[in-house]
């Protein structure tokens, strides 16, 4: 018996001595994927295309490539980039697809492509296109196509964001559509917004002179306020912004003014900072009256002037065809700046243009020129 077992010792040591010697052996097989050459992209067989705005569904273009080769066998990732300019100093992604040499873009999705690029509507414009190849999860080693040209005729695409007040401190009361005045758009940075007007401290409490931002009038979410949560939300000048649902799932605290007066609001959605200053009026113009004159017009269209802040005013529907706009005061004098949708009108300055057809809501600040025309129906 011992001498059996001896030789079971003998077997089992002999078996886990060649077990750990394969075990130690690296038979580990690297697998490197080398950059692809680049794809081609097909020429268009159609390169003239005027997009519809009554069948946004429909197909409007497809982008056809050859398999990209990474020197191993893996799902390769495709990007259709698309841009204004043949240096792609403003590339849109409009589509990505994996495995595949292939995409179709639907009327409404080249038109949104083509808006995000810069293309002006309703005229016709050369858009570039290449395909950007990568692999794996995190888009490695990305190679681009060659590039391809097509004349496209977008239709309008309103790509901006409005944001309206509403709080105790403002007209609106904490009233989600009661007439909310819009903050005013940068013309060159859509991220920033201002609001110069009047606010109000109420009662003087605490909770007197607040509000928050609103996306869409009669929507309590999505709101802008700061980080710190009602009861703990401090008045402060400066700060960080909040959002539900954007930054969180809970509502954000709200601004507020120290006093009745005037103020300038600032908010940049590109920093998540804002701030509230006093605005000084001495020597500001009292104007009685505001008129909408201009070639959009078929006819020249009153302002209403706020019982709020009578340096505000606003048109809430007036129907405007391609043209100019001019603001024209009770004092003789016309205001007027030089982008569509929103800016800065200046006394004598050049015709506000209109691009696209429309029911729009119009505000006008004389205190500081600003104007913005929201589109009720793009």
């Amino acid at each position: 018996m011992k001498k059996i077992l001896k030789n079971k010792i003998l077997v089992l040591t002999i078996l886990s001595l060649g077990f750990f010697s394969t075990s130690c052996e690296d038979d580990t097989e690297t697998f490197t994927a080398t950059p692809a050459d680049p794809i081609t992209l097909s020429e268009l067989p159609i390169t003239i295309i005027e997009l519809d705005a009554s069948n946004p569904g429909n197909p409007a273009v497809t982008f056809n490539w050859n398999e990209a080769d990474f020197g191993q066998p893996a799902s390769e990732n495709y990007s259709v980039v698309l841009s204004s300019d043949e240096a792609f100093t403003n590339p849109i992604i409009a589509t990505s697809v994996v495995g595949t040499t292939s995409a179709t873009l639907s009327v409404n999705e080249l038109n949104s492509s083509s808006g995000a690029a810069g293309l002006a509507p309703f005229e016709f414009s050369t858009l570039y296109a290449r395909i950007v190849t990568s692999i794996g999860t995190q888009n490695g080693i990305p190679v681009n196509s060659n590039t391809i040209n097509f004349e496209v005729q977008p239709y309008f695409n309103y790509v901006f964001e409005d944001f309206y007040l509403v709080g105790n401190g403002t007209s609106a009361n904490w009233e989600n559509n009661n007439n909310n005045p819009p903050l005013f758009r940068d013309a060159e940075n859509n991220n920033l917004y201002t609001y110069t007007g009047f606010f109000t401290k109420g009662g003087g409490g605490t909770d007197d002179g607040r509000f928050k931002i609103l996306e869409v009038r009669g929507q309590w979410q999505p709101q802008w306020g700061i980080p710190a949560p009602e009861g703990s939300d401090a008045i402060e000048a400066s700060g960080e912004i909040a959002g539900n649902p954007e930054t969180q799932d809970n509502d954000p605290g709200r601004f507020g003014v120290l006093a009745d007066g005037f103020y300038t609001f600032t908010i940049n959605f590109s920093s998540d900072l804002y701030s509230l200053t006093p605005y000084n009026t001495a020597g500001a113009t009292d104007f009685t009256s505001m008129t909408l004159q201009g070639t959009a017009l078929g006819s020249d269209t009153a302002f209403t002037q706020s019982s709020f802040d009578t340096h505000l005013w606003y048109i809430t529907s007036v129907n405007l065809q391609p043209g100019d706009l001019q603001i024209a005061t009770n004092a003789g004098t016309t205001w007027a700046g030089s982008t569509s949708f929103s800016g800065v009108a200046t006394e004598g300055g050049e015709s506000i243009p209109v691009i696209v057809q429309d029911d729009y809501e119009v505000w006008f600040s004389d205190l500081t020129g600003d104007y913005i025309m929201i589109p009720l129906n793009l």
